[in-house]
This record gives structure tokens, sequence and C-alpha cells, in this order.
């Protein structure tokens, strides 16, 4: 059975899927964007990395295989090791494995395991619908200023200009038109003047009508302040701190003691190392820290397996 359906159906809804022993499909939003070199137009979509650190079972996978093949979870489970032994075995053999829709994986020359995700499919449902455009570059045309007073000088040779006498016309009735003009133009403006000044005189009457309107209002305020004979009780509001699901994960142990050591050596060396409670598995936790974002996570357990602790690990739970 293929379960890679599955993870392509749980990647529209969800951020992370993991497939138990195998490794973790991340989703990130990445927004629309523009590509100026091939004037292409991108739609928001949902970025695909893979993360090998994590394994443990959250039961998504299981539990949506077990609903779409009718099987009980225990047998979804089997079912899903079996996959993942398989994917191993043709890794191994072939050196690479592809996931349709999804993505495809190879060894480095270190024997690593890398992940190329396939931009194929865009799994936003807010962008369906959506696709890249590209738009056509406009070209402008230009002439040189040069070029058109060429033109214009062939023109004037084509066609010389020929100046003709004009007689002298009466234009006498112009002075009286302007005349009539600036009286108009008087009366406009006194009449301009009248009408100025009547809307301020409305507008303060209208202020004055405003302010002994807010006057007894404020009267009205400070009669009811006065006169409560049983105020209601004080609310205390509490505001929900940051919720910080992501965490970088130094270890976990059987011995407490052993967890409480490595807690005080990070705190040593400056991290905001904590522990959390114990898993189902009776194991101590230890943490390097945690974040509000799976990207700041992400960066920082980068980090810390370059400097510190190559095995460090991503965890996703909201304690």
């Amino acid at each position: 059975m293929k379960i890679e359906q599955y993870i392509s159906q749980l990647l529209y809804r969800y951020q992370c899927v993991t497939v138990p022993g195998f490794g973790a499909f991340l989703t990130e939003i990445q927004s629309a964007k523009l590509d100026e070199n091939s004037h292409s137009f991108y739609p928001p979509k949902k970025l695909i990395s893979f993360n090998p650190y994590i394994k443990n079972n959250d039961g998504l996978l299981a539990n949506h295989l077990a609903q779409a093949e009718k099987i009980n979870y225990e047998v979804a489970i089997s079912v899903i090791q079996t996959e993942v032994d398989n994917w191993r075995k043709s890794i191994q053999e072939f050196g690479q494995l592809t996931f349709k829709n999804i993505g495809g994986f190879s060894l480095n020359s270190e024997n690593n395991l890398v992940f190329v995700p396939s931009d194929q499919v865009n799994y936003l449902k807010e962008s369906f619908g959506l696709t890249s455009y590209i738009s056509p570059a406009v070209k402008r045309e230009e002439v040189k200023r040069e070029e058109y007073k060429e033109i214009v000088e062939e023109l004037e040779e084509k066609a010389p200009i020929v100046f003709t006498p004009e007689k002298r016309k009466n234009y006498s009735f112009l002075k009286y038109a302007a005349i009539v003009l600036v009286s108009i133009g008087i009366t406009g403006a006194v009449g301009f003047k009248l009408h100025q000044n009547y809307e301020e005189r409305i507008a303060q009457e209208t202020l004055l009508v405003e302010q002994n309107v807010q006057k007894k209002i404020n009267e009205k305020i400070q009669e009811a302040t006065f006169f409560i004979e049983s105020p209601l009780p004080s609310v205390t509001l509490t505001v929900p701190s940051e919720k910080m699901p992501y965490h970088v994960v130094a270890g976990a142990f059987s011995i407490e003691s052993n967890a409480e050591n490595l807690l005080e050596r990070l705190t040593k060396l400056g991290y905001h190392a904590k522990r959390i409670p114990v898993n189902k598995y009776g194991l101590h936790p230890v943490l390097y820290g945690s974040y509000s974002s799976y990207s700041e996570a992400y960066k920082a357990m980068k980090e810390i397996q370059q400097v510190d602790n190559p095995k460090a690990w991503l965890l996703i739970e909201e304690f």
C-alpha cells in the first residue's frame, strides 16, 4: 500500500505531517512574488521541507490512513512501518526515492538524506486555481530630439510661411464688455463675502450649542458618578502568554540526574534551557529553548547542530 497519496492529502490541511520512524514533512507559507528578470508573477504557496529528526508517531497519518482504508489503528501503524522499511531499502539500493507531488530523496557524499521538494502542486488552499503568469515586457520606441528637429525643418522647407496684411477692425465693443465683466466680478465678490460671513456666524452658533450640550452631558455623568450606591466589582484581566509550541530538544534521559546535569551545562553556556514533563516513554527531555514560530526554531536548531550538538532535533507540541 502506497501512503504517499495520504501524506499529500494531509499537507493541504496541516503544517506538519510526521511519518513514524522516517521523518516529518513541514510546510511554510511563502507570499506572492515577482521575478523582474523573467517578468513572472507567482501566487502564494506552501514550501515543503523535510526533517529526519522528527520521527515520533503523533497519530495524524495513522488515523487518516485507518479512516481512508477502513482498517483499525494498529493495522495502519503496521502498514506505515512496512512502507518505511521499503523506502529505506530503495534508498540504500538505488540511492534515491521519489514521492509523487511531494518531492524526491537522495543520498549525498556523506550518506545523509537530502530532500528536494516538488513544485508541481501548490498545497496552499487559498491559492487554489491561481497559477504563475508571465507578462511580456513593455517596449517603448523613443524618437530623439534631433530627429524631430530634422522633420520640422523638412516641413518648413516644403511649406513656406506667407504673411498677409490684416485690415484694422473696430473693437470698441470690447471695452463695454470688459466694463460689464468687471461689474459682475465685483458683485460676485461682495456676494461671496456676505455668504462667507453668514456661514461663519452659523458655525459659531452651532459651536455654542454643542458646548452647552456637552456641558449638560458632563453634569449628568458627574451626578451619576457621585450617586452610585452599589458599584460593580473590579475585574482583573489576564493577558494570555505567547504560545511557544516549537522546541529544540537536546536529549531525553531515563535517569533524571543525567537530565539535570545537561540542563546545568546548557544554562552555563547561555541557552534558555529547561526541562519538560516526563514523556509517555518515561524519559526526561531537556530543551535548548522554545520558540513561537517554526522558522525561528529551525534556524536555532541548525546553529546548535553546528556548534554544540549535531543530534539536536525539533519537537512541535504545546505544553
